[in-house]
């Protein structure tokens, strides 16, 4: 790419201005020197580091290769907004999200498990393979070629009726722009929030919609921008023999496969 097509100063000094922010203000939020961010704005950065395309990238929102290759100033403020608030370029997550794998010694990609202990730290080292070279890895049998299978295990009754303590088996999701409405996930968010096995709905508005499997814990919504990575339920482990199902359980179950026959008799009409 020639230097004039490169748009990352004008753009960085853009982004900070349209929030209203000091060049002070803004480089404590990102972790930087005042005299860094100068660096990056005036242009005297030429090849910005991994470390700083990620940390701009998440901090306004935006993909890098919008950073990089899009001159902001010239857009409209529609088109600014429905950049920030989960663009394509950032829901498919090719210039953004990066997946760091481990494999075997037949260069066959391993199943790591993320076990309670490793949580917190995995939020920072998850793009790091030597983080993941530290947690347990494994093969299982049976798991589809195509797909990189991570398992992480569960807390609490918000999963039910996943029994509390099993563990999920799941499949990374490159391209958050395929997700279908309530596609089980384990759901990585940012900061102190916790791991989430939820039911993921992904709303027009850039907010992505967490409904427990346990209807008596309620819905809420995150910005895309908060969540680190999606992965696809595939299956469980657990040890414990799942409950029979009550007279209500039944009766429930009756009823919403009737809803569902009426539903296809009316759709055939």
């Amino acid at each position: 790419m020639r230097a004039q097509d490169i748009f990352w100063s004008g753009n960085i000094k853009y982004l900070r201005l349209r929030q209203k922010l000091s060049q002070e203000t803004l480089s404590e939020k990102l972790g930087i020197t005042r005299v860094k961010l100068n660096a990056h704005e005036s242009g005297r950065t030429a090849n910005p580091t991994i470390d700083d395309l990620i940390n701009f990238s998440e901090f306004f929102r935006m993909s890098i290769d919008s950073l990089l290759k899009i001159d902001l100033t010239k857009l409209s403020e529609q088109k600014m907004k429905d950049l920030e608030l989960g663009s394509e370029l950032f829901m498919k997550g090719d210039n953004i999200r990066v997946l760091a794998i481990t494999v075997d010694k037949d260069e066959k990609e391993n199943v790591e498990y993320v076990p309670i202990k490793a949580k917190a730290g995995y939020r920072s080292g998850f793009s790091d393979p030597e983080f993941l070279a530290t947690l347990p890895k494994f093969n299982l049998p049976n798991l589809p070629r195509n797909g990189t299978f991570r398992m992480f295990p569960t807390i609490g009754d918000s999963m039910l009726p996943v029994p509390e303590g099993s563990d999920i088996i799941t499949r990374y999701i490159q391209d958050w722009t395929k997700v279908k409405d309530e596609t089980p996930c384990i759901v990585i968010l940012k900061g102190e929030q916790d791991f989430v096995f939820k039911q993921v709905t992904i709303n027009r508005d850039g907010t992505m919609l967490l409904q427990s499997f346990n209807k008596q814990y309620f819905a809420y919504t995150v910005p895309v921008s908060e969540v680190l990575e999606l992965w696809e339920y595939y299956s469980f482990h657990s040890r414990q023999l799942p409950e029979p199902q009550t007279d209500m359980q039944q009766l429930m179950k009756m009823l919403q496969e009737m809803q569902q026959e009426v539903k296809e008799l009316r759709g055939k009409k």
